[in-house]
């Protein structure tokens, strides 16, 4: 009895984070996820990776391909709630060692920022802001249960298994962008 009465209730929390999701949904409100993960590379090295946009399919696991269209553009193939898109992005801001910040120009709406911050000469904390609009049932359901969140953390840490196990970067990119 006890086991049915605990189910019932989770069910109804889960049902009212659903819904409150849904009517934010429905005003027109972005998500917004915010994930950190500290990596045992010096900062140069993790920021380093970060510029090597169309190495992101080896850690990613939903993107398909980014190609590099010039120093502050992408363009990007993912799969996104089972439905391959497609999508610009412009890099807004771009501070060697510091953060990249970026904002799609067609295509998904999104956009966000990675920082990097310096722990101590080997070890680094990247944190990664990312806003969206869901688009769609599927992928709004997705976000209320925290798909994009859950899929973010596991992109760090593989980035993270990425860099440690290698020890070095497979590239930089280390030119600045001013925010507009």
């Amino acid at each position: 009895m006890l086991n049915r009465v605990v189910t019932v209730a989770a069910l109804a929390v889960g049902g009212m984070m659903l819904s409150k999701k849904m009517k934010n949904r429905a005003s027109g409100m972005d998500s917004s996820i915010v994930e950190t993960i500290e990596i045992n590379v010096p900062v140069r090295t993790a920021y380093n990776q970060w510029t090597q946009f169309e190495d992101f399919p080896q850690f990613m696991a939903s993107v398909k391909e980014i190609r590099q269209l010039d120093d502050k553009h992408l363009h990007w193939k993912a799969n996104v709630a089972g439905e391959d898109k497609e999508w610009d992005v412009e890099i807004t801001e771009q501070i060697p060692d510091k953060r990249i910040a970026w904002q799609s120009t067609t295509g998904v709406p999104n956009g966000g920022v990675a920082t990097f911050h310096k722990i101590s000469d080997d070890v680094c904390r990247v944190a990664v802001q990312m806003d969206y609009q869901p688009e769609g049932a599927l992928e709004q359901i997705g976000d209320a249960f925290g798909a994009v969140r859950m899929e973010l953390r596991g992109n760090l840490q593989k980035f993270k298994e990425m860099l440690e196990s290698r020890g070095k970067e497979t590239g930089a990119w280390r030119g600045s962008i001013a925010q507009h």
